[in-house]
C-alpha cells in the first residue's frame, strides 16, 4: 500500500511536470513561428542576372565582329547596368585582348565590336554587374578553320558554355 502511494504521488508529480513542459513548449513554438512569419515578410526575393551571348553565325577574320549580350533580371531587360565588360582570347593563348567595356545598344543588349585577324578557337567571357548581381558566362566560338590541336581540345571535351546564371552578392 506504501508502494502504491509513493507511486501516485511520483505520478502526480511527473504528471504535473509533463503539463508544464508542455506548456512551455506550446509557448516556444508560437513564438517560435511568429518569429518565422517575420522573417519570411522581411526576405527579399532577388532575381538573378542573366546573360545571353549572341555571336554571329558567320565569323571571318580580318573584320569588324560585333559580339553582344542580352541582360535580363527576372522577365526585365537589365539597361545601364553597373558595368559590361567582354574579355577574348584564343584557346591555344596566340590572342588575347584586353578587357573591355561594350556599349550599351538598348534593350538590355551590350555590344563589342573586335577585329579577329586568325582562325581558330576563340573564347569570350562576359563580365558583367547589375545591383548586387555579377555574373561572368563564357562562350566558345570557332572562326575558320581549326588547327589539330584545336581540334583535340575540343575532342576531349572542352566546355562549349557557360549558361550566364552564375551569381554573386
Amino acid at each position: 500500500m506504501h508502494n502504491l502511494t509513493s507511486k501516485g504521488v511520483v505520478t502526480v508529480k511527473k504528471l504535473k511536470a509533463i503539463l508544464l513542459l508542455s506548456f512551455m513548449m506550446l509557448i516556444l513554438s508560437a513564438c517560435s513561428l511568429e518569429l518565422k512569419q517575420d522573417v519570411a515578410k522581411q526576405y527579399k526575393k532577388e532575381e538573378p542576372l542573366m546573360a545571353d551571348i549572341i555571336i554571329p553565325d558567320s565569323l571571318s577574320t580580318n573584320r569588324d565582329t560585333p559580339f553582344q549580350v542580352v541582360l535580363t533580371q527576372g522577365e526585365e531587360k537589365v539597361d545601364s547596368a553597373d558595368y559590361v565588360h567582354f574579355e577574348i582570347w584564343k584557346q591555344d593563348g596566340s590572342v588575347k585582348f584586353e578587357m573591355e567595356q561594350a556599349d550599351e545598344v538598348g534593350n538590355g543588349m551590350y555590344q563589342l565590336n573586335k577585329k579577329l585577324e586568325s582562325e581558330g578557337l576563340y573564347f569570350i567571357k562576359v563580365h558583367a554587374s547589375s545591383g548586387d548581381s555579377i555574373i561572368m558566362p563564357q562562350k566558345q566560338f570557332i572562326v575558320g578553320e581549326l588547327s589539330d590541336s584545336e581540334l583535340e581540345f575540343l575532342q576531349e571535351g572542352a566546355v562549349v558554355e557557360d549558361g550566364g546564371g552564375e551569381h554573386h552578392h
